[in-house]
């Protein structure tokens, strides 16, 4: 083929083929003026582009998918309005280490320098928007210039600690002809933060003469790339270790072990046992509000913190930090563990005052029955409880910030799927969109030929209030046009049912707190997705029966759900 007969190409071609070369097969976006030539660059690639309706919902469905698939999620915006609607999805990604690379387009060059030009969608400074919610931003002014700068963002996506990552490209940038040759390969390796020896040595030192030791485990244990879940058994049984998991640490450990306290953060029992341990290790946690039991946790014994985000370490406890991927920092303390001391191998001989770890263990899960018991919570127990059975073991989950998921952040066994929250930033509208990604991709990992196989494309569960609902209604349409195997969970209780907590509990009576809302049944199925409502005692069967369709669902239940007695005030 000559010069003259070859096809033209743009800036736009040259971000889709280094996306490609990285391994990108999905990206999720909303075209724009400012960004035509990125999105027509996608009519000539391989690469899956999934339509949102809203940009914020569009970051949810990148964070979505990358959680579900463990790969980077991929996002392409328009400038200005666009820009900004996605910022309050990428601060959830952000505050939970999500892996994105987002595109972001720009005006022109000519317009850029906070020149008042009159552009459309012009700002001053667009990616100072997005300085607060993602990891690095950058401006790409030639074209020469785009493969690099996508790749980069890659690497500094996947680095722990993980997270968004902000790229624009000017429009003329995006359309003009380009001269560089097609990208054919493309690299983004990501920096190592392994331990620092001296500290896994001290680390070592306290664990090994404690003989009572307690493990928190947060979210940067499921989201390391070091097999950290492994490790952290592996570490748990040799200290004998009772294990609780944070919200966004929930399915870090199994549920079932002797060892396992669960999720339960927010109960003052649980909280007795990590302030009487001797030493408390903190694996990817900040120990902030919920997972302290809102600041009332005053540890007595010495604390160990390992994190890759160097901000973390002593943010609310002095601690022996360690800045590190949980999963190797695990794998060292497993191994220096293992090794004889005193001529003795194996664990450490727990004694929680004459009592085992294990024995102490089922007292404080006890105990928290009771507590809960002496409540009158049967219906909300019940009703997540029939949600559990339903679900198939391995089957992903995402909740909004609803009182369901409040119930599900400490007593949600994932059992052999993921636990998906919008916990990180606490944003409302999260898990729909979400869930719509998360289903994209692993559909995505069962038509690999590397990865997948020819099993049925999995579903996923999402769970919302009527509030978070309204805030994601219009992805009925993404999801239907998609066919996402996704099932929508509809909790339905007159309006903001947790602010009505807040408030009724706080001042006496709620304000604002209560919403007009859709007939959530004849909305969905105006876009074509089946839907029923059923009492609550039916939502089982309901979600059994939505389960077994192909394509989006929705399940309706109107019912109020009441909180537990804070146990943090007593």
């Amino acid at each position: 083929m000559t010069p003259a007969e070859q096809p033209r190409r743009n800036g736009g071609d040259l971000v889709i083929e280094t996306l490609q070369a990285l391994g990108a097969r999905t990206v999720f976006g909303i075209p724009g003026q400012h960004a035509l030539g990125l999105f027509d660059a996608l009519s000539r690639s391989e690469l899956r582009y999934i339509s949102s309706r809203v940009e914020n919902n569009a970051a949810f469905a990148a964070d979505g998918y990358a959680r579900a698939t463990g790969e980077v999620g991929v996002l392409f915006l328009s400038t200005g309005p666009g820009a900004l609607t996605s910022l309050s999805g990428l601060q959830e990604a952000y505050a939970t280490a999500v892996p994105m690379v987002v595109v972001a387009s720009q005006i022109p060059l000519s317009g850029l320098g906070a020149r008042r030009k009159g552009m459309l969608h012009q700002l001053d400074d667009q990616k100072a928007s997005a300085q607060n919610v993602t990891k690095t931003q950058s401006s790409v002014h030639h074209a020469s210039g785009i493969p690099s700068a996508i790749q980069d963002a890659w690497a500094a996506a996947i680095t722990v600690p993980q997270g968004p990552v902000w790229v624009e490209i000017p429009q003329d940038v995006l359309l003009g002809e380009v001269m560089v040759p097609p990208v054919e390969d493309a690299l983004a390796v990501p920096y190592d933060h392994p331990p620092r020896q001296e500290l896994i040595e001290e680390s070592v030192r306290w664990l090994a003469t404690s003989r009572r030791t307690a493990i928190v485990a947060g979210g940067g244990v499921r989201r390391s790339t070091g097999d950290a879940r492994h490790h952290l058994l592996t570490v748990a049984e040799l200290l004998d270790a009772p294990v609780v998991c944070t919200p966004g640490g929930n399915s870090a450990f199994p549920h079932d072990h002797r060892l396992s306290l669960g999720s339960w953060v927010e109960d003052r029992h649980v909280t007795d046992l990590l302030e009487d341990a001797e030493v408390l290790l903190v694996v990817g946690s900040s120990l902030g509000e919920v997972t302290s039991n809102y600041f009332t946790l005053e540890p007595r014994g010495r604390l160990i913190q390992i994190d890759a985000e160097p901000r973390v370490l002593e943010s609310n406890f002095p601690t022996l930090g360690v800045r590190a991927d949980a999963g190797q920092a695990l794998a060292s303390i497993g191994a220096a563990l293992s090794v004889p001391r005193a001529g003795v191998e194996g664990s450490v001989c727990a004694d929680w005052h004459g009592r085992s770890a294990a024995e102490v263990v089922v007292e404080t899960n006890r105990r928290v029955a009771v507590r809960l018991e002496a409540q009158e919570l049967s219906r909300e127990r019940r009703f997540l409880a029939d949600i559990r059975a339903a679900v198939p073991a391995e089957m992903q989950t995402y909740w909004d910030m609803t009182i369901a998921a409040y119930w599900g952040w400490n007593c949600w066994d994932a059992q052999s799927g993921e636990f998906h929250s919008a916990q990180g930033a606490g944003g409302l509208g999260y898990a729909f969109p979400a869930a719509i990604g998360g289903a994209v991709g692993l559909a995505d990992l069962v038509d690999s030929p590397e990865i997948g196989s020819e099993d049925v494309v999995p579903r996923v569960l999402a769970v919302a209030g009527d509030g978070s609902a309204m805030y994601s209604i219009a992805e009925l349409a993404s999801a239907q046009q998609h066919g996402a195997n996704v099932t929508w969970l509809i909790v339905d209780d007159g309006g903001y049912g947790i602010l009505r907590d807040y408030m009724e509990g706080a001042f006496g009576q709620a304000t604002a707190t209560e919403l007009y809302r859709p007939d959530f049944v004849a909305l969905a199925r105006s876009f074509g997705v089946p839907a029923e409502e059923v009492p609550v005692e039916e939502v089982g069967p309901a979600l059994t029966r939505a389960f077994e369709r192909t394509g989006p669902a929705v399940v309706v239940v109107k019912t109020l759900l009441k909180m537990w007695a804070p146990s943090h005030l007593e």
